[in-house]
Parts: structure tokens; C-alpha cells; sequence
């Protein structure tokens, strides 16, 4: 996987720039499985099953290439205990919780404006 290398430059903070390492961040941490999984952690540690029984409708591919993708950008922490079969928690870290009250905001503006989103559908949709 290529990674954009940050070099102190402001150019690399910049989302509206496509080469941007922000705008990669932001593509990586900006999907509906991300989001999900972050809400879906909150202040917990869960398992690999548990967070697919949290997450209603993820496959097991997308639930382990995002768990790679935010382990990998450092929000969330993965552990594996020595058992037979091994035992593996997965668990927000402090970045990951910073993001996670961006989500909650998300959350709440979605049921906020729930019904008028609603409505605007059913109007426009005819």
C-alpha cells in the first residue's frame, strides 16, 4: 500500500488538494463501515463477532479491511490474547475516540433532521 509521506508542508493538511495525506486520511476514515464501526465502539472493546453483530449488514471482508484501515491510521488498537483460538479485541484509541464525537455529532444531526429528510425524499422522488 502507498502512503503519502507527511512533509511538514501545508499543502499536506489541505482536503481540498487530491495529493493531499489529508485528503487520503479523510477518504480512509469517511465511509459508512468506518463510521459505523467507530460508533459501534464507542468506549468498549469488542470482538471480531461482536462488532459484526453491532454492525448489522457488514461482511466479513469489510468489517476486516476497515478494522485494518483504522488500526493502520491509528484509531483503533487491535489485541490478540495467546489463546487457542486466538482471542482478538479491537478497541478505540484516543485519536479514535476524538473522531468518534464527530460520529456521535453525525448521529445526532441525523435524528434531528430525520423527518425533514424524510419528507424532502418523498417530495422529490414524487
Amino acid at each position: 500500500m502507498v502512503t503519502k509521506q507527511f512533509s511538514d508542508s501545508p499543502d499536506e493538511a489541505d482536503l481540498t488538494r487530491a495529493d493531499s495525506l489529508a485528503r487520503e486520511i479523510f477518504s480512509d476514515v469517511a465511509n459508512k463501515w468506518a463510521l459505523l464501526i467507530i460508533e459501534s465502539l464507542g468506549e468498549r472493546t469488542l470482538r471480531f463477532s461482536e462488532l459484526r453483530d453491532e454492525v448489522e449488514g457488514i461482511s466479513h471482508k469489510m468489517l476486516t479491511q476497515n478494522l485494518r484501515m483504522l488500526e493502520r491510521n491509528g484509531l483503533v488498537n487491535r489485541k490478540v490474547h495467546p489463546t487457542v483460538p486466538p482471542r482478538v479485541e479491537y478497541t478505540l484509541t484516543e485519536p479514535g475516540q476524538g473522531l468518534r464525537a464527530t460520529v456521535d455529532g453525525m448521529c445526532d444531526w441525523t435524528h434531528r433532521y430525520f423527518g425533514h429528510i424524510e419528507a424532502s425524499r418523498r417530495s422529490f422522488d414524487g
